[in-house]
């Protein structure tokens, strides 16, 4: 059990590991993924569970049987419970492919290259 909300764990798959993110897009998913794998972490992806809805009425139930749905978002963790992707961030632990240290808006996705020579606090 985690003592707060920024440091969860989770079994994935049969596997203990520190939650990264959860409910992600498969897109989100596979860039994760490789930029994790890249920086030697174990990656594990699983399914996020479905939604809890209620229950359909007996009619309606009886009437349409719903096809398996491949699942929308995604739990994502590593094996290394001391990961916590804030501190990776922030401790300029990561790197990019490219060499580069990730930073926090390379690892939202808001910027495709890691552009960590003017600091954030410089950036206008």
């Amino acid at each position: 059990m985690a003592i707060n909300k920024n440091h969860e764990f989770e079994d994935l798959d049969g596997v203990k590991c520190a939650i990264v993110e959860k409910n992600l897009s498969p897109q989100r998913a596979a860039f994760l993924k490789q930029l994790l794998e890249y920086n030697g972490y174990m990656v594990v992806v699983a399914a996020s569970p479905a939604p809890k809805a209620a229950p359909a009425p007996a009619a309606a139930a009886a009437e349409a049987t719903p096809a398996p749905v491949a699942p929308s978002t995604f739990t994502m963790g590593v094996t290394d419970v001391m990961f916590n992707a804030t501190n990776a961030i922030f401790g300029r632990l990561l790197h990019t492919p490219g060499g580069q240290v990730v930073t926090l808006a390379y690892w939202q996705q808001k910027e495709a290259v890691s552009d960590d020579e003017v600091p954030y606090f410089d950036k206008k």
